[in-house]
């Protein structure tokens, strides 16, 4: 009887959508067609961005006018970090693939996110008026990525869609609806309060602005509110048209003001009147700080990061890259941090082998010539894909490269005054005649020598490249032995 009594008391409310996928494949231009063609979204302007999600109403149909929340997430990596920290953010994915390319390794990405994330998906195959849209490769894709389709041995929903001219999208809207209607979305409305943070910066002029969706209960102005690693007094709440309202239902997204610190993106929160019971929520305060941080040997090869991003959510998204890049590249990062890049920034930011990057970050005129005077490189993008691969290629024209170098394997005969007759591999670059070495023995520096003649397979040669064996004939100031590195400066003499 009782838990009757609570299922009658349980609301139906509105489901929150993610929209994945590859990058060109029209995610950003599907989810820009379905903001602008809508009234409510119309109205909001630019606080879209600022909450990291947005409400449109769709009529079905049959003339039903009903709700749809979509998260604007950077990407797969942002959303499967929310995830990661516990919070079911989204209640229904849209995997967009575009027709003219099929299946590609960021779709595969994005499909094991999803199920991760153990929420339903419909798929919408994109890009269908091109020339070279081919639906039934397409699909045929998807069959062997373990997509099954509607039609195809599956239950997966799909639509066929153009997200340039709206073909196909208010269809792709009643799918959504209808996976949404199969997973029976509801909330009690007397009940805790409880959500998901999407987004948070700290305004000069407002102080800390968090853009947050609820979940269950009613978010109210007055109330106490926490995630995990900040907390605070509700001073503001503003809807997605940047009214100020004094209640919000699940699932509508909103603006609130009250942190006194920024709360990490993907976190779950609680609010309610007793204070006590809020704070003790906050388990793990002043969690943000700089990682990757390298040990004293690797310091030498390292390059060291400042990471700026326009809000907490594109942060998160901006320090998994780097992360990821820093798995195989000797990356530290010194500062992360949510703001634009200013004067400050540059004055910060290591002199050497310093580089500064923003995702969705405005960068002052100011701290741009300063950058050029120090020397410190600045890139930026507000396309997260792109700043991956401006970074890695940053990264791989600036690799600090190893000098020639010679492992010896073999030692011939007795050194003779100074001379010695030596065989090696190359390990690195491109050792010539007549070229000065180091003798390095354990790693550590014991001698220094030259080249008097160079040989490759019996032949006098002028070099032997990276990877091939050579003779050498050398002249050092002390006997080499196997298992000795010869490091190579490439100049004649000692």
């Amino acid at each position: 009887m009782a838990d009757s009594k609570k299922m009658e008391a349980l609301e139906k409310r509105p489901p929150i959508v993610v929209v994945m996928g590859h990058v060109d494949h029209g995610k950003s231009t599907l989810i820009d067609y379905i903001r602008k063609s809508n009234i409510v979204a119309k109205e909001a302007g630019g606080i879209t961005q600022a909450i990291g999600a947005y409400e449109i109403e769709h009529k079905n149909a049959s003339g039903l006018v009903q709700k749809i929340t979509f998260i604007d997430t950077p990407g797969h990596n942002a959303f499967g970090a929310m995830r990661a920290r516990g919070a079911k953010v989204a209640d229904v994915a849209v995997l967009v693939v575009a027709a003219d390319d099929g299946v590609k390794l960021q779709t595969k990405e994005a499909v094991k996110c999803i199920k991760e994330a153990e929420i339903p998906f419909v798929v919408a195959i994109n890009k269908a008026d091109l020339p070279a849209a081919d639906i039934e490769k397409t699909k045929s894709d998807l069959l062997q990525a373990e997509i099954f389709l509607e039609g195809m041995g599956g239950d997966i929903s799909w639509q066929i869609i153009s997200a340039k001219t709206g073909k196909g999208v208010s269809e792709l809207l009643d799918l959504i609806l209808l996976t949404a209607e199969m997973e029976e979305l509801s909330f009690d409305p007397k009940g805790e309060t409880r959500g998901v943070i999407l987004t948070g910066r700290r305004d000069s002029r407002r102080g800390v602005i968090v853009g947050l969706v609820v979940k269950n209960g009613a978010l109210k102005k007055g109330q106490y509110i926490a995630a995990s690693n900040a907390g605070g007094k509700l001073k503001l709440l503003e809807d997605g048209n940047g009214k100020a309202i004094k209640t919000l239902l699940p699932s509508a997204p909103a603006l609130v003001i009250g942190f006194e610190t920024i709360p990490s993106v993907g976190e779950e929160f609680v609010s309610g009147d007793d204070e006590k019971k809020i704070a003790a929520f906050i388990t793990r305060p002043d969690v943000v700080k700089p990682s990757i941080q390298r040990k004293e040997e690797e310091r030498e090869e390292a390059i060291f990061v400042v990471l700026k991003a326009d809000e907490a959510g594109s942060l998160m998204a901006l320090k998994n890259i780097a992360e990821k890049i820093a798995a195989e590249t000797p990356l530290s990062i010194v500062e992360a941090s949510v703001g634009d890049i200013i004067e400050n920034t540059v004055k910060n930011a290591p002199i050497k082998n310093g580089i500064i990057i923003g995702f969705r970050s405005k960068v002052e005129m100011v701290a741009k010539k300063m950058a050029e005077i120090r020397g410190v490189p600045i890139i930026t993008s507000d396309v997260i894909y792109d700043l991956e691969d401006s970074i890695s290629k940053y990264l791989k024209e600036n690799k600090k490269k190893e000098p020639p170098a010679l492992e010896v394997l073999a030692v011939f005969g007795t050194p003779k005054k100074k001379e010695q007759v030596v065989g090696g591999m190359v390990r690195s670059g491109i050792v010539k005649n007549r070229a000065g070495f180091l003798v390095l023995r354990d790693d550590k520096e014991v001698g220094k020598g030259k080249i008097k003649n160079l040989q490759s397979g019996k032949n006098d040669v002028s070099e032997v490249s990276e990877g091939k064996e050579a003779g050498l004939l050398i002249e050092a100031d002390l006997p080499v032995v196997k298992g000795d590195k010869l490091v190579f400066g490439n100049k004649e003499g000692i």
